[in-house]
């Protein structure tokens, strides 16, 4: 390797694009192709930088397997930045197995994390998990190290586990700091941010005030019965009852945790469940019917019971009811959390991250786009859909994580 190659590299794992640019712009052999790559994902410019790495996994010859390796890995971090979910896996794992078969332990690695985020961001934490637990960072260098707690910190905080979090993050701002690039310090703090933002909304008693999430952690540890909207469960601190594919029964559910202690009418639990103007003898027997599912799901957590005027929730060990909701709620919500990181994303990423259809998030998309809340640039499989970040969204901390049957 001559010494142009070798400072460029150099700059490139200090964050210098330009500085690295500088010593191979010119030059079109396999090296300099993927280091220019490389330098163009870093200023920001994903299309051109992929289209180099590729010229320069073609360049390299059948014999350099590291190097093609190398490029595999660059070029599923540039999907990452992307928001391209769906790149293959398996590519990326036989790059990994080859690098760890050469003894390049450093860029193994950072495939893996490269995994490892990709799953954190589609919601598979039980996955993610496994594959973290395979790796130790403490002979990494201090960029991958500042990588792995990002992870971490990441994983903890959708487990609503704040503590856990914030000594990871700690841990992240050291290792940044440590590695000097401005650019993963900014996303460690970035990171850290999300712990004191609101995460969602407490609703009890006719009153409402935001919480962050180390507030919810501390909600859903009390002895409160919880009717969470953010994940579509009812919950307390010992039994969780999943309502997130009955949609009729969590909206009577959620009725009921917002009027506790006191009860609904009928026509107003007729108008919130079945989204009925006019309540008919049809819609009363409809609600009867209902109501018994209702009773048989919460059974471990609280009785309906029926009321001269309505019905009302009344909890069995749970010394209070609470609705937790989450902070802005609108149609196409959870589509805002995801596009509110301020990445661009195409809608076959977020149809993955959501476990819905392309189909429905492209309706979404075309609905938000309508109402001026996100845009899109490029054509075809190229385009994106962004919107700058804008406090008070939904985050995508206390979105549902996909159920089971949603895993393909």
């Amino acid at each position: 390797m001559d010494s142009l190659i070798t400072a460029a590299a150099r700059a490139l794992a200090a964050g210098d694009p330009l500085g690295a640019l500088k010593r191979v712009a010119l030059r079109n052999d396999a090296p300099a192709l993927a280091l220019r790559g490389i330098a163009m994902a870093q200023l920001g410019d994903l299309v051109r930088a992929k289209a180099l790495v590729r010229s320069a996994a073609r360049a390299f010859g059948a014999h350099e397997a590291v190097a093609r390796a190398r490029c595999v890995v660059a070029e599923a971090e540039m999907a990452l930045a992307a928001r391209e979910l769906t790149w293959p896996a398996k590519a990326l794992e036989a790059a990994r197995a080859t690098l760890e078969e050469h003894g390049d332990r450093v860029n193994a690695a950072h495939a893996r994390y490269l995994e490892v985020r990709r799953l954190l961001l589609i919601g598979r934490l039980d996955e993610a998990e496994r594959k973290l637990a395979s790796l130790d960072p403490t002979p990494f260098p201090p960029a991958l190290r500042a990588a792995h707690e990002l992870v971490v910190a990441g994983i903890a905080m959708r487990r609503l586990r704040t503590k856990p979090a914030r000594a990871a993050l700690e841990r992240a701002a050291r290792a940044a700091r440590d590695a000097h690039i401005p650019a993963l310090a900014a996303e460690v703090a970035s990171a850290s941010l999300l712990l004191d933002a609101p995460a969602a909304r407490l609703l009890a008693r006719g009153e409402e005030r935001l919480l962050r999430l180390e507030e919810v952690e501390a909600l859903l540890a009390s002895r409160a019965l919880v009717v969470d909207a953010c994940r579509h469960v009812v919950r307390d601190a010992r039994t969780v009852v999943s309502l997130a594919r009955r949609p009729v029964l969590f909206a009577l559910a959620r009725a009921l945790g917002e009027a506790w202690p006191a009860d609904l009418p009928r026509g107003t639990l007729i108008a919130r469940a079945f989204r009925a103007k006019r309540a008919d003898e049809s819609h009363r027997a409809r609600l009867r019917v209902e109501v018994g599912r209702l009773r048989r799901m919460l059974r471990p957590l609280a009785g309906v019971s029926a009321t001269p005027l309505g019905f009302k929730l009344v909890p069995r060990r749970a010394r209070e009811v609470v609705v937790l909701a989450r902070p802005v709620e609108e149609e196409h919500a959870a589509v805002l959390a995801f596009l509110a990181d301020g990445e661009s994303w195409s809608s076959s990423a977020l149809a993955l991250a959501l476990a819905a259809s392309q189909r429905t998030v492209q309706r979404a998309l075309d609905s938000l786009r309508a109402a001026a809340k996100v845009h899109s640039f490029g054509r075809g499989r190229a385009r994106r859909w962004m919107t700058p970040p804008v406090p008070g969204f939904t985050t995508t901390l206390l979105l549902p994580a996909p159920l089971p049957g949603d895993l393909g």
